[in-house]
């Protein structure tokens, strides 16, 4: 019988979690649904921030995990055996998740794996490279769905892009994103020694502790300033990042510290600015298909790359408080449960 996890209640913290493995049961795909063999399931802040009461949209009790990737085994015939991957908002929140061995999804999300990609980095790019496409597209990059053209073929007038603490996860994904679709990148770090990712262009890279990003940005791109600006600490970098935006710019928000922020409308308006808020919760599994999609040619001719992902990153389901504990304590790395070993 398959295993999955199970959370009963919101814990005060990892320590007090109350993990169980439990038996996959009668959780069975309905018609429209399709039933995959988890391999590999990466474990973000947001799982467990989740099954501390801080996602006010999770039901208990609950299997957490929205990234996945795996084997259909259940479903329509022409789905069973295909290799695939994906995330969701709802997946681990509203519905029961990808932390165990069996995952049930609407048959409408599920989009086939890169053939280049091992499991575990299949099952770990998901959320960061959700909320960079979808902040990039929402800041005006060209979508799937008009004229059949994607993401990364043209830029409408946005050729500068200026990513703000580039070196957490959905830094280095918007990072890869924007260079391969030949924008000017400029990618800021509070210190030189800051974890870099892969980009299939050039990248600008801006020590914060030794230069000021504005400045640099300006003059380097003529006195105009960036088009996107991705902020994805928000309120720490919000005022550099106002000074860094070119006009008709927008500023793309994902996350912040602070919900007050000195806000100046004047220059606001005179700079015809835009702030795009993004929150993948929102995009449900179904949602977030085509966005797995459209990836999918980046990974495959190497223009994109996953993160790595290797054996001292993955858990076992019954380490899962560990492996709780430390993506909560703020881990450089992507970690991911590997339910059959």
């Amino acid at each position: 019988m398959a295993k999955v996890l199970n959370i009963a209640e919101k814990a005060p913290s990892a320590d007090a979690l109350r993990v169980e493995l439990v038996d996959f049961g009668t959780n069975r795909p309905s018609e429209g649904d399709v039933a995959i063999e988890v391999r590999a399931a990466g474990i973000n802040p947001s799982d467990a921030k989740a099954m501390l009461g801080l996602m006010p949209s999770a039901v208990f009790p609950r299997t957490p995990g929205r990234d996945y990737a795996g084997v259909v085994v259940e479903g329509p015939k022409e789905l069973v055996g295909l290799e695939v991957y994906g995330s969701g908002g709802d997946v681990g929140i509203s519905r029961n998740g990808s932390h165990g061995e069996r995952l049930v999804l609407p048959a409408a999300a599920i989009r086939r794996k890169p053939r280049n990609l091992t499991m575990a980095q299949a099952g770990t790019v998901g959320v960061p490279f959700v909320t960079a496409y979808e902040g990039l597209r929402r800041a005006g990059f060209v979508t799937p769905a008009e004229a059949g053209v994607p993401l990364d073929a043209r830029l409408r007038g946005h050729d500068t892009v200026a990513v703000f603490a580039a070196s957490g996860k959905v830094g280095q994904a918007v990072v890869q994103l924007a260079a391969r679709a030949g924008a000017k990148v400029f990618a800021v770090n509070r210190r030189a020694g800051a974890p870099r990712g892969f980009a299939a262009g050039p990248v600008r890279y801006i020590d914060a502790s030794r230069e000021k990003p504005a400045e640099v940005i300006r003059a380097e791109t003529g006195g105009k300033g960036a088009n996107v600006v991705f902020n994805t600490v928000g309120s720490p970098y919000f005022a550099e990042a106002n000074a860094s935006m070119a006009r008709r710019g927008t500023q793309v928000f994902i996350a912040t510290s602070d919900r007050a922020v000195p806000f100046d409308i004047f220059a606001f308006y005179r700079g015809m600015h835009t702030y795009a808020g993004i929150d993948t919760l929102a995009l449900g599994a179904v949602d977030c298909a085509p966005i797995f999609e459209a990836l999918t040619p980046g990974f495959e001719d190497g223009s994109l790359e996953p993160f790595g992902a290797d054996d001292a990153n993955g858990f076992a389901l019954a380490d899962a408080r560990a492996a709780y504990r430390r993506v909560l304590s703020g881990s450089e790395h992507r970690l991911f449960f590997a339910p059959r070993p």
